[in-house]
C-alpha cells in the first residue's frame, strides 16, 4: 500500500501570500464571497482551489476564508463542519489562519468561538471590506486587547457607515420610510466565481418583510436599495467582461427603491437596466429573481409586458409564495392572500407571452392541517408552475414560528412533513412531465422539416453552460454524431431549474447562444438540436 501523501507544513512565521475561499449559501452570499476576493486579489493575495466534499484538503493555502450561510439549521452545520476541517488543517500546520465570514458570524457572533475555537478572525455581514485585515491578521478594533481572536462585526448598516466616516444624520435602517442609508457598499471589481457569461446582479439587500419562519432581516438588516446609477454601472462592468445573462437578486426585489425615495420603484430600474444592456452589447438576458407578491402590482406587469417584448427581460420570473392556504399565509405573516398570488400570476401570462414562474413552498409550516395542505396541492394544480422547490418547515431559533414549532398542538410531525412534500413534487413532477412531453411532441423524426423548409419541432434560444462528457452510459439527448452540451432556455435559470442537453456536429462554446429545436425530453430536461444542423437524411435518435 503506498504511503499517504504528506502536505507541505506553513512556516509559523512566513507572511500569508495565499488563500482558500469556501463560499457556502446563498446568490446574495456568492456575490460576497465575489466582492472579497476582489479585494484579496487587489492587496496581492492569490486564491488556490480547494476541496472540502472528500476530506479537508486546502493544500497550497496560507490561510481559509469561510464565508458561512446561517439561514438554517442545516446551513449552520454544513458552515461548522468546514471550518473545523480548516482549523484541524491549521492545527497539523498546513495553514497559518482561518477567517471566518457571513450570515452565520452575523446571527452567531456571540457562540463562533465556543463552536470552533480555533478561528483567528471574523467579518460579519456589514464589514467585509475588513476582509484584507482579517486575512492578513491586522489589528480588528473590536478586539480585546488581550484576546488573539480579532474580529469586525457592525450590528446594523447605519453603524457600519458611521465607522467608515459617512455622514448618517437624518438617514435612517427602517426599510421604509424614503431616508434610508441605502446599500453603500460597493459591489463591483469582483473576482467572479460563476462561468464568464452569467452573473449575479444584486440590486437590493436587506427585507421589509416580516415573515415568521424567516430570519433575514435579523441578519441582514431591513431593505436597502443600491442607488440606480451604482446599479447600472455595475450592469455595464458585468457585460463588458463577458457576461450574457444578469440574474437580478435581493431578498425582496419587489420592494426596490421604496426606503430611499426612489419612485420610479423596481419598474424603474428593469427600463435603465433594459437600455443600459442594450447600449453595451447590443444582446443580452435580464432574469428577474426574488420577488415578493404582497407588492407586486399592475406597474410590475406592465413592465414586464413592455420589456419582455421589446428588450432584454426574460418572460420569467422567480417568485417564492410559500404557500396557498389563506390561514397558513397569514400564521406565516406573508401580507398577501391566495387569491392576490394568482392574480399576479394570472396577469403576468395574460401579458407576456411564454411567461415561466418559478415558485417555493413550505410544507408542515407550524399549523398546517391538512385541508391547508389540500389547497396548496389545488393551487398548484390550477397554476401549473413551471418550476417549483418545497422544502420541508425547519425550526429556527428566534423566529415567530420557530415559536410555535414548540408548540406540540401546532407542531407538524417529521413523517407528515415529509409525505406532504413529497405529494408536492409528485404533483408538481407530474405537471412538468407533461408539459415537457407535448413541447417535445411537436418535433416530427420522420420528417424533421416542412415544404417549406422549417423545422417542425418547438424551437428556442439555448444558451450554452458547458460541454458535457458521457462515457459509456445512457445519457438524454446523446446520439450518433456530435458532442452534448448542458445548455438552458430562456425559462431556466442555472443552479435552480432543469436544464437543456444539445447535441450538436459543431463545436459550441460556453456562452453562445444557438436556436435549437427540442426534440426530446429526459424528465425535467429537455433535449434540444441546433436548428441550423437539420436535414431529412440525418434523423436525431434520442436514447430513452
Amino acid at each position: 500500500m503506498p504511503a499517504a501523501r504528506s502536505k507541505a507544513k506553513t512556516p509559523p512565521t512566513a507572511p500569508i501570500r495565499t488563500i482558500s475561499f469556501v463560499s457556502l449559501g446563498c446568490p446574495k452570499n456568492l456575490v460576497d464571497s465575489e466582492k472579497m476576493l476582489g479585494l484579496l486579489a487587489e492587496a496581492g493575495l492569490s486564491p488556490v482551489s480547494a476541496s472540502v466534499t472528500g476530506g479537508d484538503d486546502f493544500t497550497g493555502a496560507d490561510a481559509v476564508v469561510v464565508n458561512t450561510c446561517g439561514f438554517l439549521e442545516a446551513s449552520k452545520d454544513e458552515s461548522l463542519s468546514i471550518i473545523k476541517e480548516a482549523i484541524a488543517a491549521k492545527e497539523r500546520g498546513e495553514v497559518k489562519r482561518v477567517v471566518v465570514a457571513g450570515c452565520l458570524v452575523q446571527r452567531h457572533r456571540a457562540k463562533m468561538l465556543e463552536w470552533a475555537p480555533g478561528i483567528d478572525a471574523m467579518v460579519g455581514v456589514f464589514d467585509r471590506d475588513r476582509i484584507v485585515e482579517a486575512v492578513k491578521g491586522k489589528g480588528g478594533e473590536r478586539a480585546e486587547a488581550e484576546s488573539p481572536h480579532k474580529y469586525w462585526i457592525a450590528g446594523n448598516a447605519l453603524v457600519a457607515a458611521g465607522e467608515r466616516g459617512m455622514k448618517t444624520v437624518g438617514l435612517t435602517v427602517n426599510g421604509k420610510d424614503g431616508n434610508g442609508i441605502g446599500y453603500f457598499e460597493d459591489d463591483s471589481a469582483r473576482l467572479r466565481l460563476t462561468p464568464r457569461h452569467y452573473a449575479y446582479l444584486r440590486v437590493s439587500e436587506g427585507c421589509n418583510q416580516n415573515c415568521a419562519f424567516c430570519t433575514i432581516p435579523s441578519i441582514r438588516g431591513k431593505m436597502r436599495s443600491k442607488p440606480v446609477e451604482r446599479i447600472v454601472g455595475e450592469a455595464r462592468e458585468l457585460l463588458l467582461d463577458g457576461a450574457f445573462e444578469l440574474l437580478l437578486i435581493g431578498q425582496d426585489t419587489t420592494s426596490y427603491g421604496n426606503d430611499i425615495g426612489y419612485a420610479p420603484g423596481l419598474p424603474g430600474l428593469l427600463r435603465e437596466l433594459a437600455r443600459a444592456a442594450k447600449e453595451t452589447s447590443g444582446a443580452a438576458w435580464l432574469r428577474l429573481m426574488y420577488a415578493y407578491p404582497s407588492n407586486f402590482g399592475d406597474d410590475v406587469v406592465d413592465a414586464f409586458g413592455e420589456l419582455a417584448a421589446n428588450g432584454p427581460l426574460l418572460p420569467y420570473l422567480d417568485i417564492p409564495l410559500q404557500h396557498a392556504s389563506d390561514r397558513v399565509l397569514h400564521l406565516m405573516r406573508r401580507n398577501v392572500t391566495r387569491a392576490k398570488q394568482a392574480d399576479v400570476v394570472t396577469k403576468l401570462r395574460g401579458r407576456v407571452p411564454g411567461m415561466a414562474i418559478r415558485t417555493t413552498f413550505i410544507s408542515g409550516f407550524p399549523g398546517e392541517t391538512e385541508d391547508d395542505h389540500k389547497q396548496l396541492l389545488d393551487f398548484i394544480g390550477e397554476m401549473r408552475f413551471e418550476n417549483v422547490g418545497v422544502f420541508e418547515y425547519s425550526r429556527e431559533e428566534g423566529t415567530v414560528a420557530g415559536t410555535m414549532e414548540a408548540d406540540p398542538a401546532l407542531a407538524v410531525p417529521d413523517e407528515v412533513k415529509a409525505r406532504r412534500r413529497d405529494e408536492v413534487m409528485e404533483l408538481q413532477q407530474k405537471i412538468v412531465f407533461e408539459r415537457n412531453a407535448a413541447i417535445a411532441g411537436a418535433f416530427d423524426e420522420k420528417n424533421p422539416r416542412d415544404n417549406a423548409g422549417r423545422v417542425r419541432a418547438r424551437t428556442a434560444d439555448i444558451l450554452i453552460d458547458a460541454p458535457l462528457r458521457v462515457q459509456g452510459r445512457k445519457t438524454a439527448g446523446v446520439s450518433r454524431g456530435g458532442s452534448l452540451y448542458q445548455g438552458r432556455t430562456t425559462a431556466q435559470a442555472p443552479q435552480v431549474d432543469g436544464v437543456t442537453f444539445v447535441q450538436s456536429r459543431e463545436k459550441l462554446a460556453p456562452g453562445e447562444l444557438v436556436r435549437c429545436a427540442v426534440v426530446g425530453w429526459d424528465g425535467y430536461d429537455l433535449v434540444a438540436k441546433p436548428v441550423a444542423e437539420f436535414d431529412a437524411a440525418v434523423p436525431l435518435r434520442v436514447l430513452r
